[in-house]
Order: structure tokens, then sequence, then C-alpha cells
């Protein structure tokens, strides 16, 4: 069995929603994975904040004008009048949950974390019902019975995987496509809650290790991975093939076609990942496997709003424990670090959530001297890294010659150099690496 998600853009439309339909009804049984129609869930947003700002009227608003987007969809999506009726039936319960939140006189995030739950449930009904009204053997897989996260906002893969089972087994067993929602779940308290931005991508995953899938499809709109940001750099094209570490390594270091957690929960069950485009379903995309390329650079990308910190101490060199205090730190104030350097005098560290900088410097300066930069970029470089490789980092260091470098990692893994610059600095480093490499 495969599973397939589609994101937002994907379902983002009647005319877009019929596309995906006939992209999945080829007679095999599939589990596919939907987002919220592109929009939905930042106008979902938007009413929480309203709700938060206790103004209800600008709520409804909002609400009106979303339920009227959808009723505009039912009528295009759909041909027949008593389907109509139906959609138009199960969406009705879905907006007069929204209005029920605007005559509370309190809001709360348990109550945000509903409201944001509604864009997957709806698209996932919608896209249900028309394949059922042209003749598929669908059924709704609801999400909130089966995934679910832990008291430290993981997966509980364990839960996941047996109750998956369960739900599986009621359905009949020549049913054709399973329709669910990416994105939400339940949290340790039986709460609603969701797997964060991007989160349709770990569902899919999670969903595919559950239930040892042949192959996980991520469906976009765009056709693979390229080998550096088309926003920025001209004549890119999409890599044919990369390592499970090569792809995590592009898509935490700013590659936005992927989510970051999505390539764990496949590696771990050797579960290959393809990367395909919903507007042109033809185009080969990018299949990620344990297979690697030898000896070559496979593609670029940039992450963006990074702050670098240094830590100088004359008393760094003698002084052991130096370096796990810095990190407790960090640890201390829940902020991750992206890079790492040290020489006998300091260490420089980056981060990419600066919501508790202030706080951190402070702890720091018991340390040494601090100084922070902002508005930094990691630009990283992934490919067959292996030390062996001769050239390869000479090739790099030599593309961006002319441009100012803060930070240089290299050794982490075989799989990744990286650098900090500028931010003003990002699309001149890209260019230069494009042309140098590719």
């Amino acid at each position: 069995m495969k599973v397939l998600k589609f994101g937002g853009t994907s379902v983002g439309s009647a005319q877009r929603m019929k596309e995906v339909a006939s992209l999945i009804c080829d007679g095999d049984q599939k589990i596919v994975v939907l987002s919220a129609m592109s929009g939905t869930t930042n106008t979902l947003v938007e009413i929480a904040d309203y709700l938060y700002k206790k103004n209800p009227v600008s709520a409804n608003e909002v609400i009106n004008k979303m339920e009227q987007k959808y009723a505009a969809v039912v009528e295009e999506l759909y041909s027949k009048e008593e389907t109509k009726a139906e959609a138009n039936a199960i969406l009705k319960v879905h907006f007069d949950l929204l209005r029920k939140f605007t005559q509370n006189n309190v809001f709360l995030l348990f109550d945000e974390k509903i409201i944001l739950a509604q864009g997957e449930l709806m698209s996932t009904a919608m896209v249900n019902l028309y394949l059922q009204e042209i003749g598929i053997k669908s059924v709704l897989l609801p999400a909130l019975d089966f995934m679910r996260i832990d008291k430290n906002n993981e997966p509980d893969l364990a839960y996941i995987r047996t109750n998956i089972t369960k739900s599986l087994s009621v359905f009949p067993t020549d049913t054709e496509i399973y329709i669910t929602q990416g994105y939400i779940c339940r949290n340790a308290y039986n709460e609603i809650d969701n797997l964060q931005r991007g989160g349709s991508d770990y569902t899919a995953s999670l969903i595919g290790a559950a239930v040892k899938a042949s192959e996980i499809q991520i469906w976009t709109d765009i056709d693979g991975m390229h080998n550096n940001d088309p926003r920025f750099v001209e004549n890119t094209k999409p890599v044919a093939t990369l390592h499970f570490e090569e792809a995590a390594e592009l898509a935490y270091f700013g590659a936005k076609i992927l989510h970051p957690t999505c390539i764990l929960p496949a590696k771990l069950e050797n579960i290959p990942v393809r990367l395909l485009n919903t507007m042109d379903p033809q185009a080969p995309g990018t299949l990620i496997s344990t297979k690697l390329t030898p000896k070559k650079i496979e593609a670029v990308a940039a992450k963006d709003n990074i702050t670098a910190i240094k830590i100088k101490s004359g008393r760094m060199l003698l002084a052991h424990g130096f370096l796990s205090k810095v990190f407790e730190c960090f640890a201390t104030h829940k902020t991750s670090i992206d890079m790492i350097t040290t020489s006998e005098v300091g260490v420089s560290v980056t981060i990419d959530n600066d919501k508790h900088l202030d706080e951190i410097v402070n702890e720091l300066k018991t340390f040494g001297t601090v100084t922070v930069e902002k508005d930094m970029v990691i630009v990283c470089v992934v490919g067959d890294m292996d030390s062996e490789n001769l050239g390869y980092q000479a090739k790099i260091v030599n593309a961006l010659k002319e441009i100012p470098v803060r930070m240089i990692s290299y050794g982490g893994s075989n799989y990744n150099v990286s650098f900090l610059v500028k931010a003003a600095d990002k699309k001149r480093a890209l260019e230069s690496l494009s042309k140098e490499l590719f």
C-alpha cells in the first residue's frame, strides 16, 4: 500500500480536487493524506486572533466570508444536487462550531487548536464525498482516531501503529481509497492538537511507517527538490535522487518543499519517499531513499532569520565543563543550536529562534564577553562530503571567495557543509555556488 499526501495548493479549489481524484483513482489501494484548502489555515488563525482579542464581530465576518468561499467550491465540485446538499450540511456543522466560539467570553489555546483542525476536517470530507459521487470506493479514516503525540509533543509511535491498524480493520477489504487528515492529532490528554505547520508531511510519513507502506508520496506544486532555491537562482533543476540524510539536511536548512521532521519515520522503516508535482504529474520528481550518489554535490539551500552568538572567554582554555555550561544555558531556555564552532578562547553558535535571546545573553555574560549578530543566513551545501572525496570543499570555498563568511561548519556529517553569511549576501552566495558547483 502507498501513502500519498497532497498539500493545500493541491486541494485549493474544486478543479484541483478533481485533479487529485484523477491522480489517486488508479485501482490500487492507498491512504491519501490531505491538508486544508490553501488559505484556510491562515483564515482560521485570523479567526482565533480576533477571539483572543475579544472581537467576536470581526471573527464572525471572517467566518461568513470563509463559508461563502466554501459554498462556491461545493457548487462547482459536485454535479448531483443531493451530493451538494450533503456537502453543505457537513460544512454547516463545522461553521456552526466556529460560530460557537464567538459566543464565549473566554478563549483558550485549547479552543484555538480545535479551530485550526477544522480546515483538514472539511477538505477531507469534501474530497471523500466527491470520490463517492464518481463511484470510487472511498472512506474517511479519521486522523483523530489514531494520530497522537505524547507529553513531550513527540509522536506516540506505538499508539499510532496499533490504532491505525484498528481503524483500517473496520472497513471492507475492497476499499480503494482511505482519506485522512494531515496536521491534526490528539495529545497525551486526548485533546485535539496538531503537528505544527507543515505537519501534513509528517502525518504521511508516520502513517507510512505505521502501515509499512511500499512508498510515501508527497505531492506539492513543484517538481521535486531543486538543486538551489528557484526564488533566488535562475535555471535550477530538480534532483532525481537523494539519500535520506541529504534530504533531511536540505529540509532542515531551508528547502521548503519538505517538512524537516518528515524524513525520520520513513528512514527508520526504510520506506522510499517520492516528491511529485500535482501540476505536472508526469514529472519524475525526487526519490529519497538509502541510495547515495557517490562523489556528487546534490543541492544548496538557505535558512533565514539566523542569530549568531559569540562567547569569548580567556578562561576557556583551562576550564573543563565550559561548553557544557554554555549548552545548558540554551537547553534551559529550550532553544536549539544550528551551527557551532570553537577555538581556544571562544565559541560561536547560531540559533533560529530568538524568543529567549535576552535571557540567554544575560546568562552567557557570566562566562565571558558576548556579541550578537542578527539578520544572518545559513547556506548549506549537501552531497557526498566524505573526507576522502578530494577537492569538493575547495570548490565550495572558492565559490564564496567574494562573500564575507562569518562561520563555517564541516565534519558534523558526511553530507553537509554550512556557511553563515549576512542576509544581504544570501542571493549572491546562492548564485555563486550554483555557478561553481552545477
